[in-house]
């Protein structure tokens, strides 16, 4: 695990005992600090490591405390604990915000920090890949993978790739990123946030606390992104500004090929994605000769390798010329939009909570779908929505509408788990969805 000398002696409440949590004070105990947790869920405190002492920081007084450390989930915007931390003068920090403060007693290394609304799990691992092809020591973390802390620090010459969502940057003060990437910004979690504006300038935070000697990527959109860039421009000579459009470039395409000799990285989407991370890649120097430490050619290997994640448009399998998709991530019609581009012929499961009453952003694909297949609470709201546009078959539940698009399809189509959906109607969580989905695939 990462520790650090400058956390020992200090007195920290951690607030949350999932995963991260735990992680947390590990490290911090493990850093011979003084810790004191909470968690409402009972089977959650039982899981605290021994020495912590555990007091309803609900209640306590936080005045006592260093610091405050809370989950990234935590609404700061709502949540009682916060506004007393505030009034009792404690910081709130996250646990991203204790591995830059642990940085400096690490082995040398550089730390590539990815935001952005959608694409952001999908660059960060495409990211980490690159460098594994290329024999760079790397580990991700974040918003994915293992807990940041829970890692073992890498040696001289290591990479850390974070995904950082923006309740993430919200508690991080001091990230300094050698490369930090924003790949786009559209309306969400606005529940966390008084406007879209104030949701972006939380992603522009990660760009704030960096130096003007390392190197901010942006990815063009005539929009938020793009405002933040000229803004960034001002005060930084290294601003990188990429479009999707450089991959047809014949100079590009010269050096690590084609998006379509890439199958887990198809559809404009994974466009951005891509030339994010090459780039990104390419700009991890070395502090002895100022070089990249990745080469075109291990790049190029590295995109035609890339395994995919799981439910980000995950192939599952090909059965008689059908291809099944999963992309049970794409929880709202703007993650679900891409899928739809990304495909010629598309049998749509879509549904479950829904989280807008429309599907604006996804209606510019519909002639790709050859039908849909709505689940879910959703199911005759989407059924409404499309009914006159599209083939419609209200099939309730996911098992029932694998059966009819598997029944209907023709060789050639995609049968494609999108659900544009919150998964909380009928499953654990959008993971549970996927992997049910990958199950009953599997029984046909």
């Amino acid at each position: 695990m990462i520790t650090s000398r400058a956390f020992a002696g200090k007195h920290y409440a951690v607030y949350g005992l999932a995963r991260s949590g735990i992680a947390t004070v590990e490290a911090l105990l493990a850093s011979r600090a003084h810790v004191t947790a909470w968690d409402a869920k009972e089977e959650a405190r039982a899981n605290a490591p021994a020495g912590t002492e555990l007091a309803n920081l609900d209640e306590a007084d936080l005045s006592q405390f260093d610091s405050l450390v809370v989950t990234p989930g935590l609404p700061l915007n709502r949540h009682p604990i916060a506004q007393r931390a505030r009034d009792a003068g404690v910081e709130i920090i996250g646990d991203i915000e204790l591995f830059a403060r642990a940085r400096p007693e690490l082995p040398p290394h550089k730390v590539v920090g990815i935001t952005g609304t959608n694409g952001k799990s999908t660059t960060t691992a495409l990211v980490h890949h690159i460098l594994k092809t290329a024999g760079v020591p790397t580990t991700m973390g974040g918003n994915i993978g293992l807990p940041i802390l829970s890692q073992d620090p890498l040696p001289k010459g290591g990479v850390y790739v974070l995904e950082l969502s923006s309740y993430q940057i919200d508690l991080t003060q001091s990230l300094d990123c050698d490369v930090a990437v924003l790949l786009n910004i559209t309306p969400d979690h606005l529940d966390r946030y008084e406007s879209f504006e104030a949701y972006a300038a939380s992603k522009a935070r990660l760009f704030a606390v960096q130096t003007a000697r390392h190197t901010p990527i942006f990815v063009e959109d005539r929009g938020a992104v793009s405002q933040i860039a000229a803004e960034h421009e001002e005060f930084s000579e290294n601003v990188l500004i990429v479009t999707a459009g450089e991959l047809r470039s014949k100079d590009l395409q010269s050096r690590i090929g084609r998006q379509e000799d890439w199958p887990t990285l198809a559809g404009p989407h994974n466009a951005e994605n891509v030339i994010a991370a090459v780039w990104a890649a390419r700009n991890i120097r070395s502090n002895f000769i100022g070089r990249s430490v990745v080469s075109w050619d291990k790049i190029r290997d590295a995109l035609r390798t890339y395994p995919g994640l799981p439910h980000r448009m995950e192939r599952i399998c090909d059965l008689n010329g059908v291809l099944f998709v999963n992309d049970s991530k794409a929880t709202n019609p703007t993650a679900t939009a891409p899928a739809l581009a990304a495909f010629e012929r598309i049998r749509w499961i879509c549904g479950g909570q829904a989280k807008t009453d429309n599907l604006d952003e996804c209606s510019p694909f519909f002639g790709h779908v050859v039908a849909a297949y709505t689940i879910g609470e959703a199911a005759d709201l989407f059924e409404r929505l499309l009914g006159g546009r599209i083939c419609v078959k209200n099939c309730g539940k996911l098992a029932d509408a694998i059966r009819a698009a598997a029944a209907d399809s023709a060789p050639g189509d995609t049968v494609l788990l999108s659900p544009a959906c919150a998964s909380f109607d009928q499953f654990r969580d959008f993971e549970d969805r996927g992997d049910q989905f990958r199950d009953l695939v599997g029984k046909l």
